[in-house]
């Protein structure tokens, strides 16, 4: 393997002076080195090539037994020097204190290509920040991570990204719904790459037990290797990360809520500084259009991370963030006013986003209102997000198609639609109709526009539930072929059209298919 290794993290930051892998509070340094653990018959199930060509591994390197040691944690690469980071965070509104990598393992740094990336095993055993944890992954929620990285990389949302995903071989004891009953399932691990692994937690952490010199390190070295444009370490400077960090931030959820994915558990440990969306676990996209909708069985009573409250969340997640800064600004003003920016820029870029995913390309003062009343009007009977957008570009301008009939597979519940709910609907379609006659655009300029925006396909729970149901019987057919037909969310796809279709019925409450746990 000819890769371009980097020691950046582990040369110019802080590390652990404590070699023992115990469970303990580490303080004034930014990680801890720690050996991946050795699994007993790993087996590679899928490989991202594209993933793989942008870190330099060539296609000998992945056929490789080298390749398949170094992934799942039977060798370390000479020279290198694995280790896990140590970060705090806020978990549903309450400061939790250390967290850290508990089941996450850095390999290295590769740069090809003048891009640097981090090499990171999930699920290859524990490390000083498991806590109770035993570090491991299950095969489920592996399937899940891997396919629902290069899903949305391709939806065009901003993301982590994974290389491999392979069996350990290793059973792993897992209560997976919190409820007493404990069972045997394969494990499994993941490589998630990324630019950076630094989140909002790893910045808390220090400003939270008062170690300003190690948090001033850790920006600083931000700012060299995430942040150079902004020039040398200043207060202006680390005011300009932070306005960065908030426009990443911003900019990620819009993209989740325009293809209506909702992260489950956007505590400020799992919130990315380079505005990527990190650790995938009870995610889910919205089946019906739901503001009040969560994926995840923890969230379930109070919903802090439903769908419409994702926006105001990181909003809140930002707070923390300028607070962890605040020790070396020393001035509010101008992070309140960044603050202020997100909440104008929210509502900005969302009008802007919702406008592109109705086809309408001028400006109209309605528009506003109009995009009000249909997302009322979507919540009256259960309705399919996915398809409704998709099939809306369908509706001609010219009144020569009936709105109900062009979004009537959208219903999961079409019986549903008459009377004060059909009239509704069919008023907004006149509405809609005469706003399209503003359109300068023809009819197929406007689909083929609405269609880069509202995606086809998504990694809907149901779809990722029936590769884990075929994987667990050592079936992986399923794993790749949601993962090719992912890789072109906005094709028509006219041999894949089974995938377009509402979650079935017997998906509705089944276990991985609606709701599920923070952890496995």
């Amino acid at each position: 393997m000819n890769l371009n290794i980097k020691h950046n993290f582990t040369t110019e930051l802080p590390a652990d002076p404590i070699q023992k892998n115990s469970r303990r509070q580490v303080k004034e340094a930014c990680f801890s080195y720690v050996k991946p653990k050795k699994t007993s018959k790993p087996k590679l199930i899928h490989v991202s090539k594209d993933i793989a060509e942008q870190l330099g591994f060539s296609d000998v390197d992945l056929q490789s037994e080298a390749f398949l040691n170094i992934m799942t944690g039977n060798t370390v690469l000479e020279n290198t020097t694995p280790y896990a980071m140590c970060y705090g965070g806020h978990q549903f509104g309450n400061w939790a204190g250390q967290l850290g990598d508990g089941r996450a393992i850095n390999l290295f740094d590769v740069e090809h290509q003048n891009k640097q990336w981090t090499i990171q095993l999930k699920g290859a055993g524990e490390t000083p920040y498991s806590r109770q944890g035993d570090g491991l992954a299950v095969l489920r929620s592996s399937i899940r991570e891997y396919l629902c990285s290069e899903a949305m990389h391709h939806l065009g949302v901003p993301t982590t990204r994974a290389l491999s995903l392979a069996l350990t071989g290793d059973n792993v004891l897992r209560d997976m719904l919190y409820d007493g009953n404990q069972a045997y399932e394969k494990g499994a691990i993941v490589s998630r790459i990324s630019p950076s692994f630094l989140r909002f937690g790893n910045y808390e952490i220090f400003a939270a037990r008062g170690d300003h010199k190690t948090l001033k390190t850790l920006v600083d070295y931000t700012l060299k290797h995430h942040f150079s444009h902004l020039g040398t370490p200043s207060k202006e400077s680390y005011i300009q990360f932070f306005n960065e960090v908030m426009q990443r931030t911003l900019d990620m959820i819009i993209h989740w809520q325009r293809v209506g994915f909702v992260h489950g558990v956007m505590n400020t440990d799992n919130m990315s500084i380079l505005g990527l969306t990190i650790d995938y676990g009870p995610y889910g996209w919205l089946e019906g259009f739901d503001f009040g909708w969560t994926p995840n069985t923890t969230d379930a009573q109070n919903k802090r991370y439903r769908f419409a409250n994702q926006p105001n969340i990181g909003l809140w997640n930002l707070y923390q963030f300028a607070n962890a800064l605040y020790p070396l600004i020393e001035d509010a003003k101008p992070l309140e006013t960044i603050l202020e920016n997100y909440k104008t820029g929210f509502e900005q870029k969302s009008f802007e986003m919702m406008t592109s995913k109705l086809g309408l390309f001028e400006v109209d003062d309605k528009d506003l209102k109009l995009i009000q009343d249909l997302e009322d009007i979507l919540q009256l009977s259960e309705t399919d997000m996915t398809i409704f957008f998709r099939n809306l570009s369908n509706f001609k301008k010219d009144n020569s198609t009936i709105g109900l009939e062009v979004i009537k597979d959208a219903f999961y519940k079409p019986d549903e639609i008459n009377g004060d709910i059909k009239q509704q609907w069919q008023d907004w379609f006149d509405r809609y109709q005469f706003r399209l006659e503003k359109e300068s655009m023809s009819d197929y300029d406007r689909k083929m526009k609405m269609n880069t925006v509202n995606p086809k396909y998504v990694l809907r729970n149901y779809m990722a539930q029936l590769a884990i149901d075929d994987a667990d019987k050592g079936d992986y057919t399923r794993i790749d072929e949601l993962f090719n037909l992912l890789k072109q969310p906005y094709s028509e796809q006219p041999e894949n059209e089974k995938w377009f279709a509402k979650r079935p019925e017997w998906a509705r409450h089944k276990v991985g298919c609606s709701m599920l746990s923070c952890s496995s």
